[in-house]
């Protein structure tokens, strides 16, 4: 019994949100899952979460939509505008809405809690110093282990790790993230706008009284507490009324990157496999997208199958891949002094705003209803 070894088919390195969604969406296909994760409590992440229509719905198949009760935000219309442009992008759908804002920690505590419910998370371990290889021996809390596949769903603080190469598109930008109250209704609207010197999104934030928003905004420029509160201002005065920007507000960098692993048997989800721009809104999303990829890959072939990996990377490659040059190419087109640039927006709001089938094929991309592959 001493020299026992326990046989998985997935280990989960990082239990974070995309982590532990993915095992459960595994554990509902009847795989054995382990998870693993450093931190022993909850981050204390205050941020909030854009869910589109898509990652709800996959929400609701895991039965976990509905125990967020109250603790969620429709987004009922995306208002997009710029500096360029007088007349804006309205984009919504009468059938549904957009999507929905959430606490990132109201989402983690919940599957937190399944998955030690279910046993199947390890807390406290350290995966820096384990060599964490498929069909090899590896001892955690005391037991040994064989794992037919590892799955690293973790941060950016992972980038450094040889487990896997990165292809970077470079950039110098911030995220600055916080909340501001308002005096008017939010009215479920989301903003995106496009400054001179970066992508400013406004999401409206759960609350009973509708008078909260998180903000997030990408710029090269450095920011202090004075600058992003006149920021606000100016932009959103008219439309939320007087304006208290709270002092909680977070900086992180921005590392756009499409990944892929050396070894094999190793799988990657989320901003392990991916990071973009925020001017979409989508990061999250695709890592709701890679857990889907990966089930339906799942349905179509053994796991044991040798082209198992490629079938799954492949499958997302394209997407992440879109979304990367998307979201980098618009923050080349409004930063740049390139005299095509302006024009080349000017056409691109135009035909959006009078080519209906253009602009409903970008209200679907955005609500994650249709594939790009």
């Amino acid at each position: 019994m001493k020299n026992k070894i326990f046989k998985y088919d997935f280990l989960i390195v990082g239990g974070g949100l995309i982590g532990s969604l993915a095992a459960l969406a595994l554990l509902k296909k009847k795989f054995k899952v382990l998870v693993i994760e450093k931190n022993k409590s909850l981050p204390n992440d205050q941020r909030t979460l854009a869910v589109n229509a898509n990652s709800r719905d996959f929400l609701k198949t895991l039965g976990i939509w509905e125990k967020l009760k109250i603790e969620h935000e429709p987004i009922n219309k995306i208002l997009i505008k710029d500096h360029i442009n007088k007349k804006g992008l309205v984009f919504n759908d009468s059938q549904e809405s957009m999507g929905s804002v959430i606490f990132n920690n109201s989402l983690l505590k919940i599957t937190r809690d399944i998955l030690i419910q279910k046993k199947i998370i390890l807390l406290g371990e350290d995966y820096d110093s384990l060599d964490l290889q498929s069909n090899t021996s590896v001892t955690l809390n005391k037991k040994k282990y064989l794992f037919k596949k590892i799955i690293i769903s973790l941060g950016k603080n992972y980038e450094n790790s040889d487990v896997f190469k990165k292809h970077y598109f470079h950039s110098q930008h911030q995220a600055y993230v916080g909340f501001f109250n308002h005096q008017k209704n939010h009215n479920q609207i989301a903003y995106e706008v496009f400054t001179p010197s970066g992508p400013l999104a406004v999401l409206p934030s759960p609350s009973l009284q509708k008078k909260s928003s998180t903000f997030i905004y990408s710029t090269k420029n450095k920011m202090n507490y004075d600058s992003l509160v006149q920021l606000i201002n100016k932009n959103f005065h008219i439309s939320h009324g007087k304006i208290n920007v709270k002092h909680s507000i977070s900086k992180y960098p921005i590392k756009p990157h499409l990944a892929r692993p050396k070894q094999k048997d190793v799988l990657l989800l989320g901003d392990t496999l991916h990071s973009i721009h925020p001017v979409a809104g989508q990061g999250w999303n695709l890592g709701i997208k890679d857990i889907q990829a990966l089930s339906s890959n799942l349905d179509e072939n053994n796991i044991d199958d040798k082209n198992f990996d490629h079938f799954y990377f492949s499958k997302r490659i394209i997407e992440n891949f879109s979304y990367l040059v998307f979201t980098s190419a618009l923050n080349f087109l409004y930063e740049s002094k390139n005299p095509v640039s302006k024009p080349l927006i000017n056409f691109s709001f135009f035909a959006l705003n009078k080519i209906p089938k253009l602009k409903n094929l970008f209200i679907k991309q955005a609500m994650g209803k249709i594939e790009l592959v």
